[in-house]
């Protein structure tokens, strides 16, 4: 098994969303989550190297920033809390919380990008109605889990998980009932390693606070979120035998897809960030200085302008897409969102942040290994090279470690500043 052909590639696309998921941390809500997926989703094309998928990048890239997207609406603030607590029962509902939570990132993010690689001439997705059952059965499962059990994970904060656990079994139950087992794989990998991930990630911020580490410990978890959830997307689609695609999107598709990933997606997340009185006004670095903010804002927006005039003067005109417009799209835009984390929190203002130089040292070591892999479809079916699924025992696994997470935890705390309880600990 040659490691340049099937632990690089997964780990690439993990450096990659990791990377873009902690940038997030920056912006938040569903844009941020959906330039983290648009990333993710190009990096896994270009370590896939299949020559098949580069007419197909934009609706794939777009899917990825759909699904990594959607669920961006959670809220999880209160379950990060609970793990900090110093009892076992609250410890372990919150570890546990956050993988259901890290799971659905995973689920529906490597879901959607798994159902567009498996959607061919030979047999199409039905998105119109994808879409419509994943809203009708977030709805039911919001009105019966909140609105009838009130199963509350996270009261008093939103309970929106529980339209995105509807949404993404309806999403399974299409996969099963319409035969896309490849995007089944990918979802299954993809929402193990995000719920993995999550969990994981909160245990190492824990024992970084615990040990008094000068560094961020909220973006080490949300880095650890991307890079297992992306890993586990990356090791579903690169270990499956996909059916060749031999026609190209049509011209609409790529047109809409193109208009989500380098227009609606990064203005939504400029519109957050640097319009909004209170996340910049109010910066410690701006200072209520509207010169400075004004600056700011039309700096960033020339960016975004830039960015855009650069990919779409490497695509025009162009009837097939190659590796080096997948890499152009992937470097301005990665090195965008990069950019713009760099201002929003005043790096280049004195407001240094001891995590942020590691973001372009990701994009560094993503640019130098990507050159040294290969692709993982070279060779013998996947099959052959990997063992046969076992999902149970797998689940199995990473369920018995994420219990074992808050015991450890609770041998080097006694309950941690800012924890939250979702249950009464009686004397």
């Amino acid at each position: 098994m040659k490691i340049n052909q099937t632990i690089l590639p997964i780990v690439l696309v993990g450096i990659a969303l990791g990377t873009a998921w902690a940038i997030r941390g920056q912006f938040g809500h569903e844009p941020g989550a959906a330039m983290a997926g648009i990333i993710g989703g190009a990096a896994l094309l270009l370590a896939a190297g299949r020559k098949d998928w580069y007419n197909k990048m934009l609706p794939v890239i777009a899917s990825a920033a759909i699904g990594w997207g959607t669920t961006g609406m959670i809220s999880y603030g209160m379950v990060v809390g609970y793990c900090r607590a110093g009892d076992w029962l609250n410890s372990t509902y919150g570890f546990l919380s956050l993988f259901v939570i890290g799971a659905l990132f995973g689920l529906i993010g490597g879901g959607l990008v798994g159902l567009s690689l498996n959607s061919t001439s030979a047999k199409r997705v039905n998105w119109p109605s994808l879409i419509a059952e994943m809203s009708a059965g977030g709805l039911i499962a919001y009105f019966f889990l909140i609105e009838q059990a009130e199963l509350l994970m996270t009261p008093p904060r939103s309970e929106a998980w529980a339209i995105c656990f509807g949404a993404g079994a309806a999403m399974v139950w299409h996969m099963v009932r319409n035969g896309f087992k490849p995007a089944l794989r990918v979802a299954f990998y993809a929402m193990l390693g995000g719920g993995f991930g999550f969990s994981f990630g909160n245990f190492l911020q824990i024992t970084g606070n615990v040990l008094k580490i000068p560094f961020n410990m909220w973006n080490v978890m949300e880095y650890n979120i991307g890079f297992w959830g992306g890993s586990g997307m990356a090791y579903g689609v690169f270990t499956t035998e996909w059916p060749v695609e031999n026609e190209a999107p049509k011209k609409y598709e790529n047109s809409l897809s193109l208009l989500l990933i380098l227009l609606v997606i990064p203005l939504l997340v400029w519109k957050d960030a640097f319009t909004a009185a209170s996340n910049l006004m109010d910066s410690s670095f701006i200072q209520k200085d509207a010169s400075k903010a004004q600056f700011l804002i039309w700096l960033t927006l020339f960016i975004l302008i830039a960015m855009n005039l650069v990919v779409r003067f490497n695509l025009k005109d162009k009837l097939s897409y190659g590796r080096n417009e997948l890499l152009t799209l992937f470097y301005c835009l990665f090195g965008t969102y990069i950019l713009w984390s760099f201002l929003v929190t005043g790096m280049f203002m004195g407001n240094f942040r001891n995590e942020q130089p590691l973001y372009l040292l990701n994009l560094l070591v993503f640019w130098g290994l990507i050159r040294k892999s290969t692709s993982p479809f070279i060779g013998h079916p996947s099959r052959e090279r990997f063992p046969k699924d076992r999902w149970g025992v797998y689940f199995s696994v990473v369920i018995l470690i994420i219990f074992l997470l808050p015991l450890v935890a609770l041998m080097i705390h006694g309950g941690l500043p800012h924890a939250n309880l979702r249950f009464p600990i009686f004397p």
